[in-house]
């Protein structure tokens, strides 16, 4: 069996316009999509398919799921010690995409981000990667150690698949990067709200409204802006929907991840999140 024959179709509606679909339908004055990020294979395999489940019931919009890497340079201790314990329990690149698979099947209707390291990437081949990953149901690629001027090979390829690639700008970027941010992404821009690595903060910093007024103007661009990096409660997510069209939240699901009753705790959280993202 080839790499293009293992994975199924399984949507017709290409990935960029699911994703599109998605922002849209939340996008309004304080309200946006809601899109937790869960690595594959934390805790076990089995419970990271059951915690992604949960959170599509609890109101999430687009999911960012973590492809395990050895070397997360984006990623703070908690999701390193996460993608490490899944790597020691056997995940594997080609597994995450089969768990997207698997997803489908078990009936997640919401867009899918593959958030992985080129390097994975690039070991499991280009091509066979963005085929594979639209096969087994994802719907855009995050790569946060891939700069824009590497990726163009790998954008050809998500084009021709019709999958989103959104780029990343920080609050260090020059006016310059943001614009190359914003011509170079497809389906939404990744705003880092803080210097340094992913993991929870205890406040939204104050510049996020500023530094969106200035993406905006450099840009010249209405793509639609999603931030991450420091978001873990409802008021948080609330602050961000105010200002962006979607907010990201990994840590600390993954840390709520790590207790007894797993799965109570993320939907309870992923519940209190949504609300905030979604205006309640």
């Amino acid at each position: 069996m080839t790499l293009y024959q293992e994975f199924p179709v399984l949507k017709a509606q290409t990935g960029l316009g699911r994703i599109q679909e998605a922002l849209q339908h939340r996008g309004g004055k304080g309200k946006a999509a809601f899109m937790p990020y869960h690595p594959m294979g934390f805790p076990t395999r089995a419970k990271s398919l059951q915690l992604v489940q949960a959170m599509a019931r609890a109101g999430a919009d687009i999911f960012e799921i973590g492809f395990p890497f050895s070397d997360p340079l984006a990623d703070g201790p908690t999701i390193q010690a996460a993608t490490q314990q899944a790597l020691e329990g056997g995940v594997t690149t080609r597994d995450c995409l089969r768990m997207g698979a698997e997803l489908r099947s078990a009936g997640v209707t919401q867009p899918l981000c593959a958030m992985a390291y080129f390097n994975p990437i690039y070991n499991y081949g280009v091509e066979a990667f963005v085929h594979d990953a639209a096969q087994s149901g994802f719907d855009g690629l995050l790569v946060p150690d891939l700069p824009p001027e590497e990726a163009r090979d790998l954008a050809g390829w998500c084009q021709e698949a019709q999958l989103a690639l959104p780029c990343f700008f920080t609050p260090t970027s020059s006016p310059e990067r943001m614009q190359l941010a914003a011509r170079h992404s497809t389906g939404f821009v990744y705003l880092v709200s803080v210097s340094g690595t992913t993991g929870a903060r205890a406040s939204v910093p104050a510049y996020l409204h500023d530094l969106v007024t200035q993406f905006r103007v450099y840009a010249d661009t209405l793509i639609p802006i999603c931030i991450g990096f420091g978001i873990s409660t409802g008021p948080q997510a609330s602050a961000i929907a105010q200002i962006a069209e979607g907010v990201i939240v990994g840590s600390a699901l993954v840390n709520a991840a790590r207790q007894p009753d797993c799965l109570t705790a993320v939907s309870t959280l992923a519940h209190e999140l949504a609300a905030g993202a979604h205006g309640g």
